[in-house]
């Protein structure tokens, strides 16, 4: 009596939930970069965007625009992630985390303004400034973690060198605004800022699109079935 065990692979719809996952994701980023471009051009008119960050101009910002554009970034990257486990997309472990960090270093930014231009830190800004290196360095990390793990992956090996370029980016931007924060006096910090930004909204944009691409093509769930044939 011999028995022969065949594996086999079926594909399973993915359900609406993880489908719209990116969609939230997408929109959240489109309408939180335009919020934060729409924030530029309402505070004081004396501040300069190539030598003022982001966070100074939102101190400015009277109507909060700014912020709440970047807590809308930050659930939408929270999203993104649920939609990344949803699909089982290889981000468990150490980027998982480094995502999460992102995304509640966000929020506490967000609700946590620094102090205005020109003006020392305070208690809250000093909180603000940490939680915003925070955010900068852990999305490019989580970037550099993740590229060999979609390389690795059927599923995700086509986007793994475009997410590996906008990583590289991300990670030439802390380094540039690490240096212009240190010994280069801001200079420019406001221009370094925002490519670093732009550099990791685009991390994020890339990855939802895949996902998108991913969750809609309804056939990333593939469960093993097994056939037994018995002999004699």
């Amino acid at each position: 009596m011999t028995a022969v065990i065949r594996e086999t692979s079926r594909s399973v719809r993915v359900p609406l939930g993880p489908r719209a996952y990116p969609i939230v994701a997408l929109a959240a980023l489109a309408v939180g970069v335009s919020g934060i471009v729409v924030g530029q051009f309402d505070p004081d008119p004396y501040l300069d965007p190539l030598n003022v960050t982001v966070s100074e101009f939102a101190v400015a910002d009277r109507g909060g625009v700014t912020e709440a554009a970047m807590a809308v970034v930050a659930l939408g990257s929270l999203a993104l992630l649920a939609g990344l486990r949803s699909v089982g997309a290889p981000v468990r472990g150490m980027p998982e985390r480094l995502l999460l960090v992102w995304s509640g270093a966000l929020l506490v930014a967000a609700a946590i303004p620094t102090s205005p231009f020109g003006e020392d830190l305070t208690l809250a800004a000093q909180i603000h400034r940490y939680v915003s290196i925070a955010a900068f360095v852990s999305l490019p990390v989580a970037g550099a973690l993740l590229v060999p793990r979609l390389a690795r992956d059927a599923t995700w090996k086509p986007v793994a060198r475009t997410v590996e370029w906008v990583t590289l980016a991300g990670g030439l931007g802390v380094l540039a605004i690490t240096y212009v924060a240190l010994p280069g006096e801001r200079v420019l910090i406001g221009l370094v800022e925002r490519a670093l930004l732009g550099a990791e909204v685009a991390l994020l944009a890339v990855l939802a699109v895949w996902l998108l691409r991913v969750a809609w093509s309804g056939s990333v769930l593939k469960f093993p079935t097994y056939h037994r044939f018995i002999a004699s």
